[in-house]
C-alpha cells in the first residue's frame, strides 16, 4: 500500500492554494456567509425556488452559489440576503493586533 504526502494547513484552504493573504480571508468570508445562508434556509425548511424569491434572486443563481460559485456575489450582497432571510449581520471594525501586518475579514456566526 503506497504512502499518502500530507501538509499542514497554511491556515484555510484558499491560503493553502495560493491566494494571496486579503484574498483569501474574503473568499473565507463569502464561504462563512453562504453556510450561514444554507443553515437559514433548512432551518426554515424552504426550497431553493422560495429561498431565492426572499433574496431577491433566481434559483440557478442561488444554486451556483451554493455550489460554490461565489465570483457573481459579493459580502454585501450575502449580508442582503441573509438579511432576507430573517438574519441580522453585524460588521466590526477593530485594531489589528501587532502580531499581524494586515487587516482581515472574518465571520463569525453565533446560534
Amino acid at each position: 500500500m503506497s504512502r499518502i504526502s500530507a501538509e499542514k494547513s497554511g491556515g484555510g484552504i484558499f491560503s493553502d492554494i495560493g491566494f494571496p493573504p486579503a484574498a483569501a480571508a474574503a473568499l473565507t468570508a463569502k464561504s462563512d456567509l453562504i453556510i450561514a445562508i444554507k443553515d437559514a434556509v433548512h432551518e426554515r425548511k424552504l426550497t431553493q425556488q422560495e429561498a431565492a424569491r426572499l433574496c431577491g434572486t433566481d434559483q440557478p443563481t442561488l444554486s451556483k452559489v451554493f455550489r460554490g460559485r461565489m465570483e457573481s456575489v459579493t459580502i454585501d450582497k450575502l449580508a442582503h440576503w441573509l438579511n432576507a432571510l430573517g438574519r441580522d449581520v453585524e460588521i466590526v471594525v477593530k485594531p489589528t493586533p501587532r502580531s499581524r501586518r494586515q487587516g482581515r475579514v472574518r465571520v463569525v456566526e453565533v446560534a
